[in-house]
């Protein structure tokens, strides 16, 4: 009862909101914040991020992520084109990367022990822009609003019912269910989403999407153990590998296509 009351909840707060086609074709609910709310969260985020980690001075390291940035960015849709896009490179061993709404993108410098060419770090950057272009923040948020509402709502009528120790426990044990059964498994989605929006932008800027793969091959090799993949934010190496493998023979042509009109990035 409580999870079906839950689960109606959540459903009629996310009704509210818009729904949108996402870059793949899947439904999305967004809404919830607009882009505005977004490119401002996004900076914030950014000047926090800097103000907290050793920023990289590098210009040749800088000057390398700038280019890749630029290279991408050229071939995104205008209304992203037309954003001021900022880049950093923090000084941090975690081979990650990051892009944010209002046109933020964070790379630390374990990148470049994984990414070894100019196109390996086109598909983990292009990968991070997917997500913005594919509105997976504004998505995430307004799912994470639902489901934050959704439990002060079943917290409120199960304190009615038993009292407030059985509020309390809902919305305890309800977070994590939503953590675990609502908000993760979305996130898989977006990130499977975003390494395939990624792969086709790094293909229209003129790098060989089939360095994707090898991106992830060097990735999994230095990973070591990592969560089961139903807790796991992310998709099964191995799985993403493949469906990256996948796409390349459908890429191909598009990658040439660009080189042939003279899209070829030298970025290093």
């Amino acid at each position: 009862m409580k999870l079906a009351v839950f689960a109606v909840t959540t459903v009629l707060l996310l009704g509210a909101c818009a729904t949108t086609i996402s870059p793949t074709g899947r439904r999305q609910v967004v809404g919830g914040v607009s882009q505005q709310q977004l490119d401002q969260l996004g900076a914030q985020a950014f000047a926090e991020t800097k103000a907290k980690q050793t920023l990289n001075r590098d210009g040749k390291q800088n000057g390398y992520v700038q280019c890749v940035v630029n290279a991408l960015v050229a071939q995104l849709p205008q209304q992203y084109r037309g954003v001021r896009w900022e880049t950093a490179v923090f000084v941090d061993k975690e081979p990650n990367a990051f892009a944010l709404p209002g046109g933020k993108v964070g790379v630390n410098t374990g990148i470049f022990s994984v990414a070894k060419n100019q196109d390996q770090l086109a598909a983990v950057i292009g990968h991070e822009i997917g997500h913005v272009i594919s509105r997976h923040h504004e998505e995430r948020l307004t799912r994470q609003m639902g489901a934050q509402t959704g439990l002060a709502v079943l917290g409120a009528l199960a304190g009615a019912a038993y009292g407030d120790t059985a509020s309390s426990a809902v919305n305890q044990f309800g977070g994590m269910g939503a953590q675990a059964m609502f908000l993760l498994p979305g996130s898989r989605t977006q990130e499977s989403e975003a390494d395939v929006v990624g792969q086709r932008l790094m293909a229209q800027a003129g790098f060989d999407p089939s360095q994707a793969v090898n991106l992830w091959q060097n990735m999994m090799a230095a990973s070591g153990n990592r969560a089961p993949q139903w807790l796991s934010t992310h998709p099964d190496p191995a799985n993403r590998i493949r469906e990256l493998q996948r796409d390349v023979p459908a890429l191909e042509p598009v990658y040439r296509q660009a080189r042939q009109s003279g899209i070829v990035p030298k970025c290093g």
